[in-house]
C-alpha cells in the first residue's frame, strides 16, 4: 500500500478508515487466547521462552489441579499436552526458579508483540475496541480474567506471568466494568463483582501504596531486586542491560531531580535494593520509562502521581454508580463522600495554580514537581477539575500539541514515555476530557491529528503499532530510544480500541 502524503489537518478518507477498520477487526483473532492457544501463550521472548519443550503453567493454590489439566486435555492433543507442566503457586514469590504463565479459566486479549500476555491497563482500551467492534462476550470474558486475578493472584497484575505476581498496573477496572454493563445490562454479573473491585481498591488505599502524609497514593511494587525481563530482554546492541546503561547513565552525569545516593552507590558502581524498589514501581506505573519522576523515574516512591489518585477518584465514583445501579443509594453516597475527600487533596497537593496544571506531587521534599506531563489530562477525564482548572489546562495545550497528536511530555530525555512519542491511551484520556468540558473543537484537533497519523503509519507498515514519534510524524522510533526497550510492537491492542473510540467519538465518523 502506498500512503498518502501526511496532511496533519487532514482527516483521513472514509475509504483509508475502512481499510483500518478491517484490519483492526482481523486482528483481535489473533491477539485473542484461549486454551487452545496454551503453548502459544506460553512463549516469552522477554525471558528467553521461545522454543522450550516442555512449558510451565502456575495455577494458585486455590485451583483444583485435576479439574485445570481436564480443561487443557479437553482441547489439546496429548502430545501438545505433554508440553505442559502444570504447578501450583509456591506460599512465596521467591520460591519460584522458573518462571511461566499465570493461569486464566476464560479467554483473553494480548497487546501484541513481545507483549505475549494479558495486562492490566492495556485491558481496559482492548476492552473499549472489542466493544466497538461488537465482541462482547470477549470483552467481558476480560473483565472476568481481571476478577479471577483479584481473586487467586491477589490482585490485577502487571501481566499474567509468574514473574510479575509483586506488582499491579493503573487501576481501569470499574470503567472497563461500567463499559460492559453498559452492553449487557446484567445486573447479576454486575453484583458478583463488587467484592473482587472493593479488594482491589484497598490494594491501592492502605501501605505501602498509600502515603499517610497527604492522604494519597503511590506507586510502589512489592518485589526485590532486578526485574527478570529487564535483565534478558532489555538489551542494546553491545549487550547492555536497560540497568547497565544507567549505571554508565550515573557514572557521567549529575542528577539534581533527586537524591543518587538513593540509589546507586559510586563507590561500588551498584544500584541499590531501593533502586530496584523504584525501578518495579515505576514498572507498576505503566510509564516505563520517563524522566517524569527524575531520570528513569527511579524517585517514582516518593511522589503522590497525578494519574494514580485521579484513577482512584474515578473508581470511587464508578464504584458509587455501581451501588446506585444496584439499589444500595445510602451505601453509594459513603463512596461520593470518598471521591469527595481524594478531590480535596488532589486539589491541595497536585493542583498547581501558577503553572496550571496538575503536577506530581514529592512528599519527601513537599514539593510539586515542574514536569510537564500528559497526565495533567487525566482530572479532565475524571470530570474532578474546575472549569476555571480545565481552562487553564486547555490553555497549556501548546506545550503537548505536536503534528501527529499529543505528546507525552515536553521532554526528550532517550526514555520512551517522554518527547517526542505519543500514545494511543494519552490521547484517548485527553482527548475525551477535552470534550468532557466542552472543548470539542480542540479535542477534534488533536484526534484528528493522530487518527491521521495512525492511518498513514497503518498503511506503510501494514500493521497498527505501539507507540508512535508524533513530532516527526513516524512509527520509526527504535533510533530515539535509549533506555529500556526500544522495539516497536506490533498488533496492537491498546491501540486498536483507542482508535475505534475515537473515530467513534469523532463528529467526522
Amino acid at each position: 500500500m502506498i500512503a498518502d502524503v501526511f496532511q496533519p489537518n487532514e482527516f483521513p478518507s472514509p475509504r483509508r478508515i475502512a481499510a483500518m477498520r478491517e484490519y483492526i477487526k482481523k486482528t483481535w483473532k489473533t491477539l485473542y487466547r484461549s486454551h487452545a492457544h496454551i503453548l502459544e501463550a506460553a512463549k516469552d521472548e522477554k525471558i528467553g521462552h521461545t522454543d522450550e519443550q516442555r512449558w510451565p503453567i502456575y495455577i494458585s493454590a486455590m485451583e483444583d489441579k485435576n479439574r485445570v489439566e481436564a480443561e487443557f486435555k479437553s482441547v489439546l492433543s496429548s502430545e501438545e499436552f505433554q508440553q505442559l507442566e502444570i504447578m501450583s503457586l509456591p506460599s512465596e514469590i521467591d520460591q519460584i526458579t522458573e518462571h511461566g504463565l499465570l493461569y486464566l479459566p476464560g479467554d483473553y486479549v494480548v497487546p501484541g508483540g513481545r507483549f505475549n500476555e494479558m495486562y492490566g491497563w492495556d485491558s481496559y482500551f482492548i476492552v473499549l475496541g472489542l466493544l466497538r467492534d461488537g465482541e462482547i462476550e470477549l470483552a467481558k470474558s476480560q473483565v472476568d480474567q481481571l476478577i479471577y486475578q483479584i481473586a487467586h493472584y491477589g490482585t490485577i497484575l502487571n501481566a499474567n506471568r509468574s514473574y510479575l505476581l509483586s506488582r499491579s498496573q493503573p487501576p481501569f477496572l470499574t470503567p472497563m466494568i461500567l463499559a460492559v454493563y453498559e452492553h449487557t445490562q446484567d445486573k447479576d454479573w454486575l453484583r458478583s463483582l463488587l467484592g473482587a473491585v472493593e479488594s482491589h481498591y484497598y490494594y491501592w488505599i492502605v501501605p505501602p501504596h498509600l502515603n499517610q502524609s497527604t492522604g494519597l497514593s503511590r506507586y510502589c511494587a512489592l518485589g526485590e531486586g532486578p526485574a527478570p525481563e529487564v535483565l534478558v530482554s532489555e538489551t542494546d546492541a553491545q549487550g547492555r542491560t536497560h540497568y547497565d546503561r544507567i549505571r554508565e547513565y550515573y557514572r557521567r552525569f549529575e542528577v539534581m531531580a533527586y537524591d543518587v545516593s538513593l540509589y546507586y552507590n559510586k563507590e561500588t558502581d551498584t544500584l541499590t535494593d531501593l533502586f530496584y524498589k523504584g525501578d518495579r514501581s515505576m514498572r507498576e506505573s505503566g510509564f516505563d520509562p520517563s524522566n517524569r519522576f527524575g531520570p528513569f523515574n527511579i524517585d517514582i516512591i516518593h511522589y503522590a502521581p497525578v494519574c494514580l489518585n485521579a484513577l482512584l477518584y474515578r473508581m470511587e465514583q464508578d464504584i458509587a454508580k455501581i451501588l446506585t445501579i444496584l439499589g444500595n443509594s445510602q451505601l453509594a453516597e459513603s463512596w461520593c463522600d470518598r471521591a469527595q475527600t481524594r478531590h480535596q487533596l488532589i486539589d491541595k497537593f497536585l493542583w498547581d495554580e501558577p503553572s496550571g496544571l496538575y503536577l506530581d506531587y514529592n512528599f519527601r521534599t513537599n514539593e510539586r514537581r515542574l514536569y510537564e506531563f500528559a497526565t495533567t489530562f487525566y482530572p479532565l477525564w475524571v470530570g474532578l477539575a474546575s472549569e476555571k482548572q480545565a481552562q487553564r489546562v486547555v490553555e497549556n495545550l501548546e506545550l503537548f500539541e505536536a503534528p501527529g497528536g499529543l505528546l507525552t511530555s515536553s521532554h526528550v530525555t532517550g526514555n520512551q514515555w517522554d518527547a517526542p512519542f505519543g500514545w494511543a491511551p494519552l490521547n484517548l484520556i485527553a482527548v475525551e476530557g477535552l470534550y468532557r468540558y466542552g472543548y470539542r473543537s480542540e479535542g477534534d484537533r488533536i484526534g484528528g491529528k493522530f487518527i491521521n497519523l495512525v492511518t498513514q503509519e497503518f498503511e506503510k507498515t501494514g500493521t497498527l503499532l505501539e507507540k508512535y514519534d508524533v513530532l516527526s510524524c513516524s512509527s520509526e522510533v527504535s533510533n530515539e530510544i535509549v533506555f529500556g526497550y526500544n522495539t516497536n510492537e506490533i498488533g496492537f491492542g491498546w491501540t486498536n480500541g483507542s482508535i475505534l473510540e475515537l473515530l467513534a467519538q469523532s463528529k467526522k465518523m
